[in-house]
């Protein structure tokens, strides 16, 4: 995901803690999905699980995960986050390939949130790159 935004100091990110369930829809409790690559406890073994843990980590405002899985040659210098914005819930509506077997891929997803209350959503196809052996996102089209 692409969208960066701004946030005052200050605005603390949605708690979320280990038992959570995972915000990137996913089944499990956050410290078991999202959370253990966020820790850095693991990598993301394919660029679908990576793109799940970048929406999370949108959802936990964990910049510093966002920046060590950004492409070098396309990562912006920081990221901001908006506090009238809302992140509530991911669609995975494609994948190509991104496997272990793989160097590239493809996820095409739709990301709900809500700005001010108001729900809106972003459409993206984001292309990932094994960049030093891990998966990274590299760009983006946004699709509407």
């Amino acid at each position: 995901m692409e969208r960066r935004t701004s946030r005052p100091r200050g605005t603390a990110a949605p708690r979320i803690t280990p038992a959570s369930p995972c915000p990137c829809g996913l089944p499990a409790a956050y410290g078991e999905c999202c959370g253990r690559f966020h820790s850095g406890s693991a990598a993301a073994p394919t660029c679908e699980a990576l793109m799940r843990s970048r929406y999370a980590a949108f959802v936990v405002q964990d910049a510093a995960y966002l920046l060590r899985t950004w492409h070098p040659e396309t990562r912006p210098p920081g990221v901001d986050f908006d506090p009238s914005m809302r992140w509530v819930g991911l669609e995975i509506l494609d994948t190509t390939e991104g496997s272990a077997f793989h160097s590239t891929g493809t996820v095409t997803f739709r990301a709900h949130y809500t700005d001010d209350g108001r729900p809106d959503s972003l459409h993206e196809k984001s292309r990932f790159v094994r960049h030093e052996g891990a998966w990274v996102y590299a760009t983006a089209v946004f699709v509407d």
